[in-house]
């Protein structure tokens, strides 16, 4: 790939951006009453009806401080997961290609102050090697990060994906290439657009102004709040209709950020119609040679309840929740309304052909917790019952954005996930499982093809895996 040493993009900003977001106007729903338990259960009853709720109306999820009140929400946030996405949780990897960066954020080891960070930016062959060995443990499913630098401007973005999707191995191939990188200008989101990437992830970080200055020292690019808040309304104006947000939990008051995630879905909804696909919520972790005030430290019973709040206040939109996390609590959080983990996650820079067991601090931007294979990833699933998802079709077949919300806001989806996870699954358990991974998924593969009613779609995902199997057929979808 071409290195290049160009200008960063214009700070253009989208027509008719705003700042929707009103600090005024969320610290004081959060300083309102506690709710009562019919206020509470009003709200729960509306997400139940799989309607989205208001900034408002989630305001009164987290200001109940009610133990009883509390377990309510997260059974309804449970019940909410089966009603919209079933039992099947999709699996990806990440994959670092540079971490060379102009911002300076505190909380990132890969802050351009800090002198001890590994700098790096993989070459082609190198990204090829990484995608090779992520093809072989089975991945079928990238999200690319880099830094916000010259050097990775969009046509550099998307060289990566093209070479990404060309490099095969074996039955090995990477099916989507999700993108985590700094807001782009229109110009360089409809080049990126172009390699035919699917999610365009861009973190606010913390939604609180203030909070957001400290974090993001002035004279970086990263330092302009309007900018980056407004970087996926310039994507979605490119053509770019799947986008995802995130904050970073910890920075600021985690009530104050859900808050801030809702109205950014709702602006995104507002404008476009078609609010964020995924949502992320990461916790800050220990990263080298940082340091900085943990006064908003978000402790796992907090946690448990952003991400309860989130499926209940978004019912359609995704969930991600990364290795960040120890694996038991993700294994506890997942049925609260998660729909998207990675696995098998190395974030060095080289990580997946260089990295030893152990974690090495300077070449990541921050400590990972869950750091078991992606084998081992998946019969957890399968034991738990839940169904491994690789599935990409419906990205494949134009069933994005507005186009998606028409299929899953009936229901309707659950016509072609169900069956695509199944055939994804039997690809894996084929091609790269372990025997005892492979017992397990075979298990859960029968137990689901009992469940399915509809017996037109029944037989046609018997015959798609028998197809698998026996003639080595592979991509097979609805």
């Amino acid at each position: 790939m071409n290195v290049k040493t160009d200008s960063l993009p214009s700070k253009a900003l989208s027509a008719n951006a705003t700042n929707f977001i009103d600090p005024a106007k969320l610290h004081d729903l959060l300083r309102l009453p506690e709710p009562d338990r019919i206020q509470v259960r009003a709200v729960i009853a509306k997400s139940l009806a799989k309607e989205a709720l208001s900034v408002e109306e989630t305001a009164v999820l987290l200001r109940t401080r009610d133990p009883g009140q509390v377990e309510e929400m997260f059974d309804a946030a449970r019940q909410l997961k089966r009603d919209v996405y079933g039992n099947r949780i999709v699996l990806f990897a990440p994959l670092y290609v540079g971490n060379l960066c102009t911002n300076d954020c505190r909380y990132c080891a890969f802050r351009r102050s800090n002198p001890d960070v590994v700098r790096r930016t993989l070459e082609r062959e190198e990204v090829c090697s990484q995608v090779r060995v992520l093809e072989q443990q089975g991945h079928k499913r990238l999200i690319l990060v880099f830094g916000e630098h010259p050097q990775y401007d969009a046509e550099f973005i998307a060289e990566c994906v093209r070479a990404v999707y060309m490099t095969k191995s074996g039955h090995g191939e990477i099916r989507r290439v999700n993108i985590n990188a700094a807001p782009l200008d229109d110009a360089g989101y409809r080049v990126v657009h172009a390699a035919g990437i699917g999610t365009y992830q861009v973190f606010q970080e913390t939604y609180h102004p203030p909070t957001y200055a400290d974090y993001h020292p002035a004279g970086t690019r990263k330092s302009d709040y309007l900018y980056r808040l407004d970087a996926l309304s310039r994507a979605q104006e490119a053509g770019i209709d799947d986008v995802g947000i995130g904050a970073l939990f910890g920075l600021y008051d985690w009530r104050f950020e859900v808050l801030g995630l809702v109205s950014h879905a709702w602006h995104l909804q507002d404008r476009f119609g078609v609010g964020p696909h995924t949502i992320s919520f990461p916790r800050v972790q220990p990263a080298h040679g940082v340091s900085f005030d943990r006064r908003y430290e978000v402790n796992d019973e907090e946690f448990k309840r952003v991400v309860a709040t989130l499926r209940l206040a978004v019912p359609y939109t995704g969930l991600i929740m990364t290795a960040r996390e120890r694996a038991a609590l993700r294994r506890e959080i997942l049925a609260f309304g998660v729909s998207q983990i990675d696995a098998g996650t190395r974030i060095e820079l080289g990580g997946y052909t260089e990295a030893e067991h152990a974690q090495c601090l300077k070449r990541e931007q921050f400590q990972i917790a869950d750091i078991r294979s992606l084998d081992e990833v998946m019969r957890e699933l399968a034991e738990d019952n839940y169904i491994p998802s690789f599935c990409t079709a419906c990205y494949r077949l134009g069933r994005t954005g507005e186009h998606f919300m028409e299929y899953a806001i009936p229901g309707f989806i659950q016509q072609f996930c169900t069956p695509n996870a199944l055939t994804t699954f039997m690809e894996y358990l084929v091609d790269y499982a372990s025997p005892q991974t492979r017992e397990a998924g075979r298990r859960l593969i029968a137990a689901e093809l009992n469940k399915i009613e509809n017996q037109a779609v029944r037989k046609a995902v018997e015959e798609r895996l028998r197809r698998i199997e026996v003639e080595d057929a592979r991509d097979l979808y609805l």
